[in-house]
C-alpha cells in the first residue's frame, strides 16, 4: 500500500466564464463575399506582421512595445482593428508558450522512462506502475539512440523557453504539413490553397460596452443586420455612411438568441468573428461574450440526494445512479458516440451523448460525478512501449472536448458537476463491484463498476464494500443484513419487531413478547434465571 499515490479531494466544478454561439450568414451576394475576402486578407497580412514583431520581441516585450505595435497598425486599419489585432497576437503567443511547457513535460517523461528501463537488466518484468527492462540487446541499443534524440530535443525546447522563442504558424501546422501530403489529406492543390487562405484571414473584433449594440467595429443589430467598419485602405468600398459596409445577409442565432438580443439592446460588449468554410462554401459568424460566474453549491448539498457516476471511455459513457449512501439504484446506462470522421461529426457525437446523459440527470434532479482526467503524460510511446493500440485508445478519448461541453451544457440546465480523482477507479471498481452487480438478467461491465466507484468517491464513501458477516451471523439466523446502511441508520441491527396478536404454542423464533429483551436469554448473570419460576397463563386459543 505504500506505493499507492494519494487521492485528491472531490470538488464541485465551477461554471463557464463565457458563451459563444454561431450563426450562418445566408444570402450573401458575390460582392459581399468579395469584400469580406478583401478585408480578411488585408487584416490577415497585418496580423502576420504583428505576430512576427511579437515573436521577435520575446521576453523583452512590454506595455511600451505593445503601444508601439498598436500605433503602427492604426494607420493601416483603424484604432479598434489595431486593438483586436494586437490582442489576438498576444493570445496566440501566450498559447504557444503554454504548448511549449506541455512539450517539455512530455519530453521529460520520455527521458525519465527510457533511463529507468535502460538501468534494468534485460528481460526484467515490470509492474503496473513502472515498465520493466527491454526484451533484447537490440532493443536496448535502439533505445539508447532514441534517448540521445529526446535529450537533444529537450535541451532545445528548454533553450527556447528560456529565450522566449515560440514557433507559430498562422493557419495551423496541420494544414501546413498537409500541403506536402495532398493525397493523404484527400485535397487538391486548389482546395488546399483556398482552405489555407481562409484560415489566415482575420475578421474578428472585440466588443466594447457602451457602444452601439456592444461593438463598433462589427456591428449587428437586434434584427440581425451586419455592418463592418472597413479599414482605411478599403474605405472606398463602403456602401453606408462613415466608411461602413452593410452585408445583404442577416444573421440569427438559434441557440441563446434571446440572451444575445438582450445584450445588444442594452449595448453590452459582444465579440464577433466572421469566417468561411471552404469545404461547404458557407460563411459563419460567431458571437461571444463573458458571463458572471455562477455560484456553486456546497459539496454536502450535492451529495444529499445522491448522484450519477460517469466513466469516460473511448466510445461511450458508462453511467450508474447512486443514492446518498452509495448504493447503485436501477440499471446502468450507456451513452455511445462515434469519434471517426470529421471534426464536426466527432463534436456532434459527443454533444448528443452528453445531451442524453444530462436529460437523464435533469429528469431525476441529480448531480453528475465525473473523473478529472488529464492524459498529457499518458500518451507517450515510452510509457506504454509497444502497446500502440492502447496509446491510440487513450489519445482518442475526447477529454478536453467532453469537459468543455459538459461544463457548459450542465450549467445551462442547472446540474451540478463533481470532479473526482481518477486514481484506481477502474481497478478498484472491478475488484469490489463488478461481481456483486451481476445477476441473472444483467451482466455488469468493468466500466459500469468504474462508474459506481466514481460515484462513491464523489459521495465521500470508500470504494471498497463492507465485508458481509458469516451467514449465521447475518441478523437473526439467515436474514440478510443491510450492508451499505450507515451506523446510525434506524433498523440497521435491531431485533425483529414483535407482531401483536394472540399467544400460541407455535410462536416462531423472535416473535415472542420478550423477543427484544436479550436479558431473558440463558446466560450467566441473567436476572430471569435468578428469580422464582412461575408458569404462564394458558393459551387463549388451541
Amino acid at each position: 500500500m505504500g506505493d499507492l499515490r494519494s487521492v485528491g479531494a472531490s470538488f464541485v466544478v465551477p461554471g463557464p466564464s463565457g458563451v459563444a454561439v454561431r450563426g450562418r450568414l445566408k444570402g450573401l451576394t458575390a460582392e459581399d463575399e468579395w469584400v469580406l475576402r478583401l478585408v480578411g486578407d488585408h487584416l490577415g497580412s497585418l496580423a502576420a506582421r504583428d505576430l512576427k514583431a511579437r515573436c521577435t520581441a520575446g521576453l523583452e516585450h512590454g506595455s511600451d512595445s505593445w503601444a508601439s505595435r498598436k500605433r503602427e497598425l492604426t494607420g493601416l486599419s483603424s484604432s479598434r482593428w489595431a486593438g483586436s489585432l494586437t490582442k489576438a497576437t498576444h493570445d496566440v503567443w501566450a498559447l504557444a508558450r503554454r504548448g511549449l511547457v506541455a512539450h517539455i513535460r512530455q519530453l521529460e517523461v520520455g527521458v525519465h522512462t527510457i533511463q529507468h528501463r535502460l538501468s534494468l537488466p534485460l528481460g526484467e518484468k515490470g509492474s503496473k506502475r513502472a515498465a520493466g527492462g527491454y526484451r533484447s540487446r537490440r532493443e536496448w541499443h535502439a533505445k539508447t539512440r532514441r534517448l540521445r534524440v529526446l535529450e537533444d530535443r529537450l535541451a532545445a525546447a528548454r533553450a527556447d523557453w528560456a529565450a522566449g522563442r515560440v514557433r507559430v504558424v498562422r493557419g495551423g501546422k496541420q494544414l501546413l504539413h498537409a500541403r506536402h501530403h495532398l493525397g493523404e489529406a484527400q485535397l487538391t492543390e486548389e482546395a488546399w490553397r483556398a482552405r489555407w487562405e481562409a484560415s489566415r484571414r482575420f475578421v474578428q473584433a472585440d466588443g466594447e460596452s457602451g457602444k452601439r449594440y456592444g461593438n463598433e467595429t462589427i456591428r449587428i443589430g437586434p434584427d440581425g443586420q451586419v455592418s463592418i467598419n472597413l479599414p482605411a485602405p478599403l474605405a472606398h468600398l463602403a456602401n453606408a455612411p462613415h466608411g461602413r459596409y452593410v452585408l445583404s445577409a442577416r444573421v440569427s442565432f438559434a441557440h441563446r438568441g434571446e440572451m444575445w438580443r438582450d445584450r445588444v439592446q442594452a449595448n453590452r460588449a459582444v465579440a464577433y468573428r466572421i469566417h468561411e468554410d471552404t469545404g461547404q462554401g458557407r460563411w459563419y459568424l460567431t458571437a461571444s461574450w463573458t458571463i458572471p460566474p455562477v455560484p456553486t453549491i456546497s459539496l454536502s448539498a450535492v451529495r444529499a440526494g445522491g448522484l450519477i457516476g460517469v466513466d469516460t471511455n473511448a466510445d461511450h459513457l458508462a453511467a450508474w445512479r447512486l443514492d446518498m449512501h452509495g448504493n447503485p439504484v436501477g440499471a446502468p446506462r450507456r451513452f455511445d458516440y462515434d469519434l471517426s470522421g470529421t471534426t464536426q461529426h466527432r463534436d456532434a457525437q459527443v454533444r448528443h451523448a452528453l445531451t442524453r446523459l444530462l436529460h437523464w440527470a435533469h429528469r431525476h434532479h441529480l448531480a453528475i460525478a465525473i473523473e478529472d482526467l488529464d492524459f498529457t503524460a499518458e500518451t507517450t510511446r515510452e510509457k506504454h512501449g509497444r502497446r500502440k493500440k492502447f496509446r491510440q485508445l487513450i489519445s482518442g478519448m475526447p477529454v478536453a472536448r467532453l469537459r468543455a461541453r459538459l461544463v457548459s451544457m450542465a450549467t445551462e440546465l442547472g446540474i451540478p458537476l463533481v470532479a473526482v480523482d481518477p486514481a484506481y477507479t477502474s481497478k478498484w471498481g472491478a475488484q469490489h463491484w463488478q461481481k456483486p452487480l451481476n445477476n441473472t438478467t444483467r451482466k455488469a461491465t468493468r466500466h459500469d463498476a468504474a462508474a459506481v466507484a466514481i460515484g462513491r468517491r464523489a459521495l465521500g464513501h470508500p470504494i471498497r464494500r463492507r465485508t458481509a458477516p458469516p451467514r449465521t451471523h447475518q441478523s437473526d439466523g439467515y436474514r440478510h443484513r443491510t450492508i451499505q446502511a450507515r451506523p446510525g441508520a434506524p433498523g440497521r441491527e435491531e431485533p425483529r419487531p414483535r407482531i401483536p396478536g394472540p399467544r400460541t404454542r407455535s410462536v416462531p423464533p423472535g416473535r415472542a413478547a420478550n423477543a427484544g429483551d436479550q436479558n431473558t436469554q440463558d446466560r450467566s448473570g441473567c436476572s430471569a434465571g435468578q428469580g422464582s419460576w412461575r408458569q404462564g397463563s394458558l393459551p387463549l386459543s388451541p
